[in-house]
């Protein structure tokens, strides 16, 4: 895979999975009571929570999975069947419970400040963000594209950031309906990226086992 395949896909199927757009509800709903201002500053600490999440663990997945004898396929087939159940959730509009359960989200409304919790985590980094960036990490060939995954987390936190931000200034101009197609159409994408990882676990399967 060339540099602007992996960019591409790294970039797609992270912003997907972190899913700035569906949290923007949840987000609204748990500050009814703050300023933009401070939803703003929530927002700024929680993305900023979130890339140092992804990065520790992408970094820090293939010594986990040394530690504990799991080999890369068993944890693509394991993550794309995470991604799945959330693409599912999503192209029914729902958030997923994979990602926050509504217990989370009730003790975030009770909270003075949800940024690093539930906001950060497990909202946008929950455990199909962690487990997306790992494989993404793991599939890096080379330093440019190890840079160019890095990047693509400041970047996808980045627009998390600004999507928060719009939604915190324009609450009473958010459309449900314009949520909800938003949400199906990166639902379908995502679905589409754990399939896509499936084939590739059991690509690299069916080369072990007819490896003599």
């Amino acid at each position: 895979m060339n540099l602007p395949e992996y960019i591409l896909l790294a970039a797609s199927s992270l912003f997907v999975i972190v899913d700035p757009v569906a949290t923007v509800p949840a987000f609204l709903a748990m500050t009814p009571h703050d300023t933009p201002e401070q939803r703003i500053k929530m927002a700024r600490i929680a993305c900023l929570v979130t890339a140092g999440v992804l990065v520790v663990f992408a970094s820090a997945g293939k010594w986990i999975f040394k530690f504990l004898g799991i080999t890369m396929p068993a944890f693509q087939l394991a993550a794309s069947l995470v991604l799945l159940l959330v693409a599912i959730d999503m192209l029914r509009a729902q958030r997923s419970r994979v990602q926050e359960t509504s217990e989370e989200t009730a003790a975030g409304v009770e909270k003075t400040d949800i940024a690093v919790a539930p906001l950060a985590i497990p909202m946008l980094a929950g455990p199909g963000a962690i487990s997306t960036a790992i494989l993404l990490h793991n599939r890096a060939e080379g330093p440019y594209q190890l840079i160019a995954f890095y990047l693509v987390i400041g970047v996808v936190c980045l627009a998390s950031y600004i999507i928060l931000r719009i939604a915190a200034r324009t609450t009473r101009w958010l459309s449900p309906i314009a949520l909800n197609i938003a949400t199906r159409i990166m639902g379908l994408l995502l679905a589409a990226v754990a399939i896509q990882f499936m084939l590739n676990a059991a690509l690299e399967i069916k080369g072990q086992w007819m490896q003599p």
